[in-house]
């Protein structure tokens, strides 16, 4: 029994779980990137711009950590999709990570009596990185559904069938539509979180009508690409033979095969909507939580979709033989079950991150606590 239940299929089907969980939670505290995104439309003046850098500057470090984290267990669980994708679609991934790094230069110099380039030049960082970031993510996520144009040969070396590596994902319309969902989710969870963390009454009054118009191009561009995925062909995989082929309503039918997966997929998408119902309406500063835990379910429950159930999470619609699933991707059981016990200190850094969140937030951002607090954005 217990040779069962730590066999290597178990353990794919755990890291594939783990990276689902991660990839939740980086997609949920990118909040602070659609925050920065509206670094130039959101503040009326200076000290609405401050405040904002300094409400989403203390939570910056989570989301980059995540980040590291959720690159490090993908490479680390399933290498032969991290050296496809990065070997093959880098300039996506090339520029998913600059926009990162100038987001950390920019919390890090923008306030600086020497910054030489001045605030602005800081400000046009964040907001690159709050725009570019979210909408690159998510569509290089949707090419878990769509496709990518790659093919391996039998030592496992990548060929990219464009010159755009990566690039040419913006030509599709479904995986626009991710990519934008992404982005205005970030903005809305990003709205949120400053209702919920500055005291000041213009400034979240203004945030609760940004707050609308955002929400509704969320829903927009989520919709689109969520009845796009269930009416699609999925690419269906076979574990026995490796054969990967296109199945009719593939994607719907791993909802319905899977029922849980659906209840955690539809949970998670009422918990976003009240969130942002009982701020429109109650004026209630509490919607960050229940749209933070609805974004955290919705992703976890559309990962799993992507890699459960026989189907390919990194499909070639180039060369389909090529197509990645999680059994011919990841690492192997020795390297699994090595990681899955380190994995169990997962528990002890959640618990800390909620600790210092609270410590962190324990008082909302004012007028006065930035003229006296020593360290300022």
């Amino acid at each position: 029994m217990t040779t069962l239940l730590i066999s290597h299929l178990f353990l794919q089907y755990y890291w594939w779980v783990i990276v689902s969980l991660l990839s939740s939670l980086l997609v949920f505290l990118m909040f602070v990137q659609g925050g920065q995104s509206m670094i130039y439309s959101l503040p009326d003046n200076d000290l609405h711009k401050t405040m904002i850098v300094n409400a989403l500057g203390r939570k910056w470090e989570f989301t980059f950590t995540t980040l590291v984290t959720f690159g490090g267990v993908f490479f680390a669980s399933f290498p032969l999709f991290y050296a496809t994708s990065f070997g093959g679609a880098y300039w996506v991934w090339i520029a998913i990570l600059f926009s990162f790094i100038i987001q950390a230069i920019a919390y890090e110099y923008r306030s600086k009596s020497a910054n030489i380039f001045g605030t602005k030049t800081f400000d046009l960082f964040l907001f690159l990185n709050g725009a570019l970031g979210p909408f690159l993510i998510g569509t290089a996520v949707a090419t878990f559904f769509t496709g990518s144009q790659y093919s391996l040969n039998l030592m496992f070396n990548v060929e990219w069938a464009t010159e755009w590596h990566g690039l040419e994902a913006l030509l599709n319309g479904r995986n626009l539509a991710l990519g934008l969902a992404i982005l205005f989710l970030t903005r809305v969870n990003g709205l949120l979180y400053i209702i919920n963390s500055v005291d000041d009454e213009k400034l979240v009054k203004k945030s609760v009508r940004k707050l609308m118009i955002n929400s509704v191009s969320f829903l927009v561009f989520f919709l689109f690409f969520l009845v796009t995925l269930l009416l699609s062909d999925g690419f269906a995989a076979n574990r026995e033979t490796g054969k990967v082929v296109l199945e009719k309503y593939k994607y719907l039918h791993n909802f319905i095969q899977m029922p849980v997966v659906i209840i955690i997929f539809l949970a998670g998408v009422t918990g976003v909507l009240y969130g942002i119902a009982i701020t429109i309406f109650r004026n209630s500063r509490k919607g960050i939580w229940f749209s933070g835990t609805g974004t955290v379910l919705s992703v976890f429950a559309i990962f799993i979709v992507a890699g459960f159930n026989g189907t390919s999470f990194y499909p070639s619609s180039y060369h389909m033989a090529s197509s990645l699933t999680i059994h011919n991707a990841s690492s192997s059981e020795f390297t699994l079950k090595t990681m899955m016990y380190v994995s169990f200190i997962i528990p002890f850094v959640v618990a800390y991150i909620w600790y210092a969140w609270r410590e962190i937030n324990k008082k909302r951002i004012t007028e006065d606590e930035l003229k006296n607090d020593g360290h300022v954005y």
